[in-house]
């Protein structure tokens, strides 16, 4: 691998997440009856003329400029001609030699921390075709649902140098799709999609390899698994003598390996010619300056906000901001605190990134979908910091916050769980955990120190979790010194 370079470009789709489709008015609504969302403009019958959703063009721009692209004031959509049996115009109305966006770049992370900078070549505007269905043995059947749903198709310059690379840009990508709230970014459900177009070269000449292009992966980790088996396959062929030959590849996530699906096909094959109903697309500057005002703090930046306001963890703040939601929510959470010291910002993190993602993950649920209120995380570190609470109570009581009207306050007080912090029922506990445990103090008295965490544990089991676990702590400390 040390003699060749992979060069690597991407193709990424990304559904818009317009309510209406991209020329007509049928529903976008995923997982509605085969062929209920349709109409004779998605369909392409004689007569029905498209209309271009505004919102698609203010998402694609969006886009553009968050990615730092040139916007064009005036762009034309075009025809691109090819047969499948889940395209019924016989065309798809996309843009081909004037992009709206274009001549961008993307800065990237990589895992060591530097920044790489891929170019972007355009972004453009089109619509998806129809799907195909191959589950009924010898029969292929075509649900038209998803025929005329927006899309945008993000062009990389072959930048990357190693499927690392390719990851973290596509990770941006999906970052910066679901910030802006144009996709939410879901490749397993194919409202991200990415091809991905390779070459191999000798390391250190300038020329470029033959290409082929990488298809059907549908998740981050496949496009990883097949850049590396494509690179693999390639310099395999070169090694052999034989010719790279110019095709598009099927990954196999099962067998993890990439074969041919058909030669590759070149602008001409696709006859674009300008498409004759749609009107050329202008955008004046004040509409430009609006969308630019509409762009939120996207996710990089709110990390480092994150640790210079909030002082977290680089990390922390990392995994915090990886989604819109969570951030949301984070700071939703921070705002409610009444000491917003940073021991409690602190506190509110170490739960969203433990206890609250734990349990998203087993609920297969996103954080909206938990309906925790951020006030009442907020209240419940609150009583932890006051000693209201100990953290064991906290965390008991904490799968009761989800749906819950209850606040952490109410629920405590109605269960009486408010912590024990009378000194004398402390010390009136810890002498009766002692006393009942005879044998374990003379092992302890021996030598066996470890044991403290026991007499510990007997001390907060007696007083039903509701010690002050410091207090508890030094008392046994206490009472163990004087045996």
């Amino acid at each position: 691998m040390q003699k060749y370079e992979p060069v690597i470009g991407l193709e990424v789709h990304a559904q818009m997440l317009t309510r209406s489709k991209a020329f007509c008015s049928c529903s976008t609504e995923f997982g509605a009856a085969p062929n209920h969302h349709t109409c004779p403009t998605c369909l392409g019958h004689p007569g029905s003329l498209p209309v271009l959703n505004e919102n698609l063009l203010r998402y694609i721009i969006r886009m553009g400029l968050a990615t730092n692209c040139k916007i064009r004031e005036r762009s034309i959509f075009a025809r691109k001609n090819y047969f499948y049996p889940d395209l019924p115009k016989g065309y798809q109305i996309s843009q081909y030699e004037t992009p709206i966006c274009h001549a961008g770049f993307l800065e990237v992370e990589l895992k060591d921390g530097t920044l790489k900078k891929i170019g972007i070549t355009r972004i453009h505007m089109e619509e998806d075709a129809g799907k195909s269905i191959h589950d009924f043995g010898a029969e292929t059947l075509v649900d038209l649902n998803r025929a005329g749903v927006p899309l945008i198709e993000i062009v990389s310059e072959p930048d990357m140098r190693s499927s690392d690379e390719a990851y973290a840009y596509l990770t941006a990508i999906k970052s910066i799709v679901t910030y802006l709230e144009i996709c939410d970014g879901n490749m397993e459900e194919g409202s991200l999609r990415c091809d991905a177009n390779v070459s191999v070269r000798l390391r250190g000449t300038e020329k470029f390899g033959q290409k082929t292009e990488v298809k059907n992966m549908n998740s981050f980790r496949n496009v990883q698994r097949a850049l590396e088996s494509e690179i693999e396959r390639q310099i395999g062929l070169i090694e052999r003598g034989e010719p790279v030959i110019h095709q598009t590849m099927l990954f196999d996530a099962n067998k993890g390996i990439t074969r041919p699906m058909r030669s590759k096909e070149d602008a001409h094959d696709y006859r674009y010619f300008p498409e004759p109903d749609i009107l050329p697309v202008t955008v004046p500057p004040t509409y430009l300056d609006e969308v630019r005002r509409d762009i939120p703090e996207l996710q990089r930046a709110r990390r480092d906000r994150f640790v210079t306001e909030y002082k977290l963890p680089k990390y922390d703040a990392g995994v915090l901001t990886a989604e819109k939601p969570i951030a949301d929510f984070f700071e939703e959470a921070v705002h409610e605190l009444h000491n917003k010291s940073e021991d409690s910002i602190k506190s509110v993190s170490n739960y969203i990134m433990g206890d609250v993602m734990r349990l998203m993950t087993e609920r297969k649920e996103n954080i909206l979908q938990l309906k925790l209120q951020p006030r009442h995380l907020s209240e419940l570190v609150g009583l932890i910091q006051n000693k209201t609470i100990s953290n064991k109570i906290a965390k008991d009581i904490f799968p009761e916050l989800l749906g819950s009207p209850d606040s952490p306050k109410a629920i405590v007080e109605k269960r009486g769980l408010v912590q024990v912090t009378d000194m004398v029922a402390l010390r009136e506990a810890v002498r009766d955990v002692i006393a009942k445990s005879p044998g374990q103090l003379a092992q302890y008295k021996a030598g066996k120190v470890n044991l403290f965490g026991y007499f510990v544990g007997q001390a907060m089991k007696a007083t039903q979790g509701k010690a002050n676990p410091q207090m508890i702590n030094d008392l046994i400390r206490e009472a163990l010194e004087q045996e």
